[in-house]
């Protein structure tokens, strides 16, 4: 025997100490943004909140609105690991966006919270919008056209 027989149950302990160590008591996920967004939110009070309050309380913001300079728009996304079944995909456990509006003098006018579920409920325009830079060139287009009258030949053979 490699071992004698005495020491037998403090390996089978010292075995299991070790593979139990090596378990994660919580679980591992991935955030982005700004962690428990809404905690903070709550903290701001509309019509007596401004600016440098939000400031202190959230940090700067993630986006402003393209139109609106007084509008300020904060993230959290939080990622955790699937389960077996899920091969280990990560799965989206929340994911919160805060759009704060302020008036002309920094003072919070408007504040909305989206969660999860507010943003599966947005509908997208169908309708696509070209430019200059995703029109092919000429070059393109006739490699393009080439392209597609030589594999329709091949396929009529």
């Amino acid at each position: 025997m490699l071992f004698k027989n005495r020491y037998h149950k403090y390996f089978i302990l010292l075995f299991i100490l070790i593979t139990f160590s090596n378990c994660q008591m919580y679980e591992s996920s991935n955030t982005h943004g700004i962690v428990f967004l809404d905690n903070r939110s709550n903290k701001l009070i509309v019509n007596e909140t401004n600016m440098n309050d939000v400031l202190n309380i959230i940090g700067q913001p993630h986006s402003k609105s393209i139109n609106n300079e007084n509008e300020w728009i904060y993230i959290e996304r939080v990622l955790v690991k699937g389960d077996y079944h899920n091969l280990g995909r990560n799965i989206l456990k929340t994911n919160n966006v805060l759009i704060l509006q302020f008036n002309k003098y920094g003072i919070l006018t408007n504040k909305q919270m989206l969660n999860k579920s507010d943003i599966e409920k947005l509908n997208f325009a169908k309708n696509t919008t070209y430019n200059k830079l995703s029109q092919k060139s000429f070059v393109e287009k006739l490699l393009s056209s080439l392209k597609a009258k030589m594999y329709s030949n091949s396929a009529n053979k």
